[in-house]
């Protein structure tokens, strides 16, 4: 197999703490926390580090990769955007310029999110990201666009700002619905899943195969799973007990609210997942549920000792998957502890000045629909 892609999490979304659920222990972003998150996942040997997007919580990702991109040298930000936030023309130019202060160590995670103070259904809302990064796309590669979308009405030059490599960024793109599983097959480079059964991640790598070769493409696979890594599986079980010690339900149900995907159909299945566990929460060899008791979106970890954590995701490269996103509370310990305990025995190499080649976006529908290419 090929080296695999090991990101770690930089919580800008008030997302820290020593216990979840107890009062005084959460740690709220800031950029000093955040920074310093960033830096020891560098110092770490991890190859990405996602920079997470919310309104409501913590700070701007965007504006935080401008102040950090100076800071870092290797690492790249897998900078997380919400679309329909900005108009797609600044976005683009937002991000042709983080690329190029950061030498080309730009990745992009697409978020399918409602606008603040929005209600607006699944089907229009992913409709609205699948024109968002169609035009996107075609910017950051130096395309004009004409379209006149749903969403997107554009007939526009690009930003005069190229990113590095001249290309548009890989793009991650996550979720579980049949919308979104459509948008992920018809625009996205990586096709992010958070934590299943083996053989339900196998199934939905199969399926996503199957719709992206519908689409005349081809994906890669990411997986979003938190780690609680320690010398022995008995001090990883009693640290992943330690963790959820002080939570009640119903405060785990009052911080679950507070996410803007909180009803997801990806969320609904985090809790499934919790339902079907063990009274120790787990749910298969390893994989541990009880972090989804107080977490909206990836609900799950993989808990043991440096050999069972490898194995786990060792397993995973099996199915096709080659980028991880891991995280780990605190943050700063835990990167630390799987730096050393589990990413010297990953066969994983950075994947900087190394853009991924993207399939013609010919057989994109915003394509079909008339976005005039006209390189620069």
């Amino acid at each position: 197999m090929d080296p695999c892609e090991v990101s770690w999490f930089a919580a800008l979304c008030d997302d820290d703490t020593s216990q979840l659920g107890v009062p005084g222990a959460s740690m709220p972003s800031s950029w000093a926390h955040c920074r310093d998150i960033v830096l020891a996942a560098e110092r770490g040997g991890f190859d990405n580090v996602l920079l997470p997007s919310g309104y409501a919580l913590g700070i701007d990702g965007v504006a935080f990769a401008g102040g950090i991109a100076a800071l870092t040298e290797r690492i790249r930000l897998l900078v997380a955007v919400r679309c329909g936030e900005l108009w797609v023309p600044q976005l683009a130019r937002q991000l042709a310029t983080l690329d190029e202060m950061l030498d080309g160590r730009l990745t992009i995670n697409i978020i399918s999110s409602e606008l603040p103070g929005e209600q607006l259904d699944g089907g229009p809302r992913y409709r609205r990201t699948l024109e968002t990064m169609d035009a996107l796309r075609a910017f950051l590669e130096g395309d004009r666009v004409d379209v006149d979308g749903e969403f997107v009405r554009l007939h526009l030059e690009p930003p005069r700002v190229r990113t590095t490599s001249g290309h548009c960024p890989p793009m991650y793109f996550g979720g579980l619905s049949e919308d979104a599983r459509e948008v992920a097959a018809a625009s996205a480079d990586v096709y992010l899943m958070w934590p299943d059964t083996f053989d339900a991640v196998a199934a939905v790598v199969d399926d996503m195969r199957a719709r992206a070769d519908r689409h005349g493409r081809e994906l890669r696979f990411g997986y979003r799973v938190h780690v609680v890594v320690r010398e022995t599986e008995d001090e990883a079980r009693a640290a992943a007990a330690h963790l959820v010690a002080g939570l009640d339900d119903e405060t785990g149900a009052r911080i679950r609210a507070r996410s803007l995907d909180s009803t997801s159909v990806g969320v609904r299945r985090q809790g499934e997942l919790r339902d079907a566990a063990d009274l120790d929460g787990f749910v298969e060899p390893n994989l541990w549920t009880g972090i989804g008791r107080a977490r909206s979106g990836c609900g799950a970890a993989i808990v043991g000792d440096p050999d069972q954590v490898v194995a786990k995701l060792e397993a995973y490269r099996t199915l096709g998957i080659d980028a991880f996103i891991l995280s780990g509370y605190p943050h700063l310990d835990e990167c630390r502890r799987v730096a050393e305990l589990v990413l010297p025995r990953l066969d994983h190499a950075p994947l900087v000045h190394a853009p991924l080649v993207h399939a013609p976006l010919v057989h994109a529908p915003m394509v079909r629909a008339g976005v005039r290419r006209a390189r620069h």
